[in-house]
Order: C-alpha cells, then structure tokens, then sequence
C-alpha cells in the first residue's frame, strides 16, 4: 500500500457503528470503513487511519454524544480531533444522506479548517462538575414540580388542612408537613391527604439535603480548577460551575477572550453590507446556559454593586435602553469572568 505524506479523517457516530473515511492532503477518498462503539473499536479504527500515512487531524461528528468515547481515546493517543458539525440541510439535499457520505463530509471539513473547534475532553474536575450539575438541575425541577403538588394537595383538602396551612410561607409549610404524625381517625379522607401532604414535605427534604450535597462537591471541585471566579462578584457556586463546564476542561479550546465571549452567545454578529457596512446583531447562538449565568451576573450587579449602578446610570443618560445596557454588561462580564478561568500555560 502506497503511503500518503498526511491523512485527515472524518467519522459519523452512531451507537452501535462508527463510520469512517480517510482522505489525503489532496481531498482523494483513500478507503471507508465501519468500526464497532467500545474501546476495541476505537482501537482499530486509530490504526486503520494510520495505514494510510501519518495522520494529521479527524473530524468526529456528535463529540458530546455518540462520538465523545472516541474523541476521548483519540486524544490520548495523541491524535488531533475537530468537532465537525453535521452537513445542512442544502448541503444533504444536494449530495444526498448516507453514513459514509456524511464521515466522508466530516473528513473534508477537517481538512478545509470548516471545522476546527476543539472538542472538550470530558474528563478531570470539569467532567465532575457537569455530571453533578445534570443531577442538580433534575433535583431542582423535582423540587418545583413536588412543591406544586404539595400546595394544590393543601388548596383542595379538608376544610381542616386548608386553615392549618392558609397563607403559609414555603419554609413553614415544608418543616410542618413533613413533621406531621397523622392518625387514622373517622375521617379517612382526612388521614390519606396528611399522609400525602407529610410525603411529599418530606421528599422536598430530601431534594434539599441532595442539592445540598451536590453544591458542597460543586465548591470543593471550582476551588481545585479556579478558585478566583468564585471572588467575581454575584459569581456563586452554580454559575461558576456553568461556566466552567462552558468552557471545558481543556484550556487550549479558547484562545481569546473573544472567543469566550462568541462561546456565551455576547459577541455581536456582523450583519453589514454595502452602504449599511458596520451593522451588527445580536447573537442568538452560543451556549444558552452560559448566557444565561452571564444575565444573572449583570442582574445581581445592577441591584447591589454601586460601580454597575452608575454605569446604568450614565448609559441610559446616553439614550441605551435596559435591554441594550444588559447586553453591554454580558459582554464586559464575559470579559471579566475569562480571566479567572483556567487557560494553557
């Protein structure tokens, strides 16, 4: 088999089967081929791209899913990986849909420089943080969700219940029905809604201690990875995580500052031709939690910190709406909030 000087590949993930296809420095197809999804595949599909020649970078689509296993072993063998968008819909409807037609896709866009984000490892403290962030976020929603049952539970009872508890505040509501000791009594409808009511009291508890628990691992893994953006002000432990897992656990993912600001959806987009050269837009991409940690940040420090205050101040005195100064401040707290992350040395 004739060695090629440099090989660049492109996979299309799936579950069960990844297909790939390697190709030379010219763009010529040297072979496709599937490879089964566990550690013995990725195996052989790193050795099957290095029989054609050294090879100098893979385009992998799905690197947050199907392809994260092997974006992960890729890495550590050394080799360079791309995360490859799949083709848009113009693209399919001219050149058709098929697995090898799509890695063949992702092979040319690694070759072109189309793609060259560099996919987030998903390892270390950083894979840490998001793991217990989705158990955090499902314990917040079963909070709400039990929360709302509970109060409906009490507006629909007995009589009795519903005095016992009018205009209860949540905290008082939580710590009484969950200490309840209901009897059975003459009224059996009465004792199954106590009973519902201390159930459901006592599982809000529970989510409590878990969310409590998670935020306390949360805070020990941000002090090991950047302990300053914890000093960033209105930065607390959820949004310093957020950011964090936005960012990656591997440092060389952003070069600039500008590029974390494109990667939290504040850079502004350039819309501008002809005679209205200069028009930008607002972006409405970038990774949506992120953006909204940087909201919550401006918010806090509109309310409370003094500096921001007279910023707002003077902006609107300029004729800047509400909205438009938010905007401003995403983009200066982006900004700040870059350098306390962690970067290449």
């Amino acid at each position: 088999m004739s060695m090629i000087s440099g090989v660049y590949g492109g996979v299309d993930t799936h579950a069960d089967v990844h297909v790939a296809v390697a190709i030379d420095s010219n763009s010529g197809v040297l072979g496709v081929e599937s490879f089964p999804t566990d550690l013995a595949g990725y195996r052989q599909l790193s050795d099957w791209l290095t029989t054609f020649g050294p090879v100098i970078c893979v385009g992998v689509e799905g690197t947050g899913s199907y392809g994260v296993g092997l974006a992960r072993y890729l890495h550590r063998e050394g080799v360079v990986v791309v995360e490859v968008d799949r083709p848009n819909r113009q693209t399919r409807r001219r050149q058709g849909k098929s697995d090898s037609i799509d890695a063949e896709a992702a092979a040319r866009a690694a070759l072109s420089g189309t793609a060259s984000v560099i996919p987030k490892r998903r390892d270390g403290p950083v894979e840490e943080m998001r793991v217990l962030m989705v158990a955090r976020r499902s314990a917040k929603t079963q909070r709400s969700e039990t929360l709302n049952q509970l109060r409906q539970v009490v507006m629909c009872g007995p009589d009795e219940i519903r005095i016992r508890f009018k205009d209860r505040p949540q905290t008082g509501l939580i710590t009484e029905a969950a200490g309840m000791r209901p009897r059975k009594g003459s009224d059996p409808v009465l004792y199954t809604t106590n009973m519902v009511i201390r159930g459901l009291a006592s599982r809000i508890q529970d989510l409590d201690d878990e969310k409590a628990t998670i935020d306390n691992a949360l805070r020990d893994l941000i002090v090991e990875t950047a302990p300053s953006l914890l000093e960033c002000y209105g930065v607390g432990v959820v949004i310093a995580a957020t950011l964090l897992v936005t960012a990656g656990g591997n440092p060389e993912r952003l070069a600039t500052e500008r590029s974390w600001a494109k990667l939290c959806g504040v850079a502004p987009i350039p819309t501008g031709s002809g005679r209205t050269d200069g028009r930008v837009r607002l972006n409405r991409g970038g990774n949506r939690q992120a953006n909204s940690a940087l909201y919550q940040i401006v918010i806090v420090r509109m309310s409370n910190d003094a500096k921001t205050r007279d910023y707002v101040k003077r902006r609107r005195a300029e004729g800047l709406s509400k909205r438009e100064i938010i905007r401003c401040l995403k983009r200066y707290v982006a900004r700040e909030t870059f350098k306390h992350l962690p970067h290449a040395t």
